[in-house]
């Protein structure tokens, strides 16, 4: 075989591959991302009530979240202010790690515009928030949507190593199977995920087992759609020795399943072992991850959504669960 026949070869397979992707490159977003931490970083401590009055005009619909929901206090009481004066203080050596890590965010601003780029294509009428990026407390949550503007925490990604982790007090909140992710590469990752669950929330509570596995294998095949360029270990949170266990035992996983567990069981220590966080799948290997239920949804789905090629993302996302399975013909070997 010439090298020109392989290379053609290779070509067409590549495009073969990439069927299924939009092409978005003539769909305008106009992302603004701006570091509210940064502003906040800056608060003189010896004049907080002029610290907070910037704030609160610099950023109006996110101020009031970020002292309130995020921070736990009043801005508007001054005896708030020693509780503020001592977290500027006490998170500026956190402040000057994760400034230190991510002195430019640049590469996610293209990152997120090029996904919302794929949301646009499907969902033409979503509204792309403003990229706010701040710095809370560890008990805070990473990512924070509203209609206005998607929040997005640093103190859960300033690196699986970073030394603030391994704190006792800490690492029981975020033991090392979870702090793992808490890097670089799901920052993007986590934001879609909060506008999965914006555009298709979670209906699973209270559904039978088998229900519950495809709906939340739904809200990854839209994260799919969005992300489409994307590792699958970013969008599941597997590592890739994880992901390598999970294909090559997929038809393991499922025979063991339908084997030792009820699909329609509305046990929640079902839901428990299959859908929950967890360093590996009770019953299976330590190699195999937890949430091992999520990736056999999104089989599922995918398996649904190949057999039935006609139907657009948006009926897939509609047709009932327990119609996704049936109708999947899912029996992986």
């Amino acid at each position: 075989m010439s090298k020109y026949l392989f290379i053609a070869i290779t070509m067409l397979l590549v495009a073969c591959g990439n069927d299924d992707k939009p092409d978005v490159s003539g769909i305008k977003v106009d992302l603004r991302l701006e570091r509210f931490e940064r502003d906040f970083f800056k608060i003189d401590t010896n004049n907080i009530r002029e610290g907070l009055v910037h704030l609160r005009n610099a950023y109006p619909e996110f101020y009031s979240v970020y002292l309130q929901n995020i921070l736990q206090v009043n801005p508007a009481d001054t005896a708030s202010f020693p509780i503020i004066r001592s977290i500027v203080s006490g998170y500026r050596p956190i402040n000057d790690s994760i400034q230190n890590k991510y002195k430019n965010l640049d590469w996610l601003k293209d990152d997120l515009t090029e996904h919302f780029k794929y949301v646009k294509h499907y969902y033409p009428d979503y509204f792309v928030p403003r990229i706010i990026t701040f710095i809370g407390t560890f008990d805070a949550p990473g990512v924070i949507l509203s209609p206005q503007y998607l929040g997005i925490g640093l103190q859960q990604f300033a690196g699986k190593k970073f030394s603030a982790y391994q704190v006792e007090e800490i690492a029981q909140m975020y033991p090392g199977y979870i702090s793992q992710r808490f890097d670089k590469e799901y920052m993007a990752a986590g934001a879609m995920k909060a506008v999965v669950d914006d555009i298709y929330p979670d209906q699973s509570v209270g559904n039978p087992f088998i229900e519950q596995m495809v709906e939340k294998g739904k809200q990854w095949f839209l994260l799919d759609h969005f992300m489409p360029d994307a590792p699958d270990s970013v969008k599941t949170g597997f590592t890739g020795a994880q992901l390598d266990w999970v294909e090559e035992n997929e038809g393991n996983t499922w025979g063991y399943i339908i084997k030792n567990e009820n699909l329609y069981s509305i046990e929640p220590v079902t839901m428990q072992t299959y859908l929950g966080e967890a360093p590996f799948t009770q019953g299976f290997p330590e190699s195999s991850p937890g949430n091992i239920g999520q990736w056999v949804g999104w089989r599922i789905v995918q398996k649904f959504a190949k057999e039935n090629p006609k139907l657009s993302l948006q009926e897939i996302l509609k047709t009932p669960a327990k119609q996704v399975f049936e109708g999947s013909k899912y029996k992986p070997k």
